[in-house]
């Protein structure tokens, strides 16, 4: 570490920005030589997205008084409203990379301005002014959509719907429903899910209704067959949440939307109680 020392400052900060935040803040907590530098504005900055200038402007006016790189690295990495509070944006401590909610408001959603078919409305424990809840509709179509820009590159992207089921809700087991991910023209991945599961009124609709749920459950599955639907999982945050699919951003340069949808328009039966707060795009952990 003496001899380490010895090397200049600007050389320090060069071997230090191709580690990791986690990294420099262990060796701050452990070498007391190096935790000058390790707090410099130089090295936070490589930690930074090279347009958090942008994302900060995006957001509250606060965050240009952050006193350090360091400070704002930190604030980010703590979610923060952006584009009227209609997004959050965060940082992930460990990696660096960025991740976004979009708010319900920021979805396209059939028929979601008519209060026949949805309300929207403040939900407790979310994190935005305004949720939205499905009355009642047999066309459901849910999507939303990122430009690719936005994102951190050569990064593989999970994205998932975020949403509760409420206590009168009806419908939503019947079939499967579909889910896509698309980049720019290209579709990237579909599959099929459940938002949830009762095996009991499955079997007896089954019983009731074999022909027709069969017809229509192998249409929603055509090209897809062998592929077993998902099941939503729970959040810390007390929300569910179901993998709506996942992509990799690459080198970020084209200027390419990703779309994310799930949809249920095939089995023509009516269905509510879907509450939806938005559409989380985060990066998956093993990469």
């Amino acid at each position: 570490m003496e001899n380490f020392n010895k090397l200049p400052d600007d050389c320090i900060n060069s071997i230090l920005s191709s580690t990791s935040p986690r990294d420099i803040c262990r060796l701050a907590a452990t070498c007391s030589e190096l935790r000058l530098v390790a707090a410099s504005d130089f090295l936070w900055a490589s930690f930074l997205p090279h347009d958090y200038i942008d994302i900060i402007s995006r957001a509250c006016p606060l965050l240009m008084k952050c006193d350090s790189k360091k400070e704002l690295f930190f604030m980010l990495c703590n979610s923060i409203f952006v584009d009227e509070g209609k997004k959050i944006f965060n940082l992930d401590r460990i990696s660096g990379r960025k991740s976004y909610i979009l708010s319900a408001r920021e979805l396209t959603i059939i028929w979601a301005s008519n209060p026949l078919y949805w309300c929207w409305k403040n939900v407790i424990k979310s994190r935005f002014d305004e949720s939205v809840e499905l009355r009642t509709t047999w066309w459901l179509e849910i999507e939303g959509s990122i430009n690719i820009k936005l994102l951190s590159s050569n990064t593989t992207y999970g994205a998932y719907l975020i949403f509760k089921v409420s206590e009168h809700a009806f419908g939503l087991d019947t079939m499967p429903m579909e889910t896509s991910i698309s980049l720019g023209s290209d579709l990237v991945c579909n599959n099929t899910v459940y938002l949830r599961q009762d095996y009991k009124k499955q079997q007896m609709q089954w019983l009731l209704y074999y022909n027709r749920t069969k017809t229509l459950t192998s249409r929603v599955n055509q090209g897809l067959e062998g592929s077993v639907p998902m099941l939503p999982d729970s959040r810390q945050d007390g929300w569910m949440e179901i993998e709506l699919g996942n992509f990799f951003s690459g080198n970020c340069i084209d200027n390419k939307e990703v779309k994310m949808s799930l949809k249920e328009n095939k089995g023509h039966h009516l269905k509510g109680g879907l509450i939806i707060e938005g559409i989380e795009i985060r990066p998956l952990n093993h990469v």
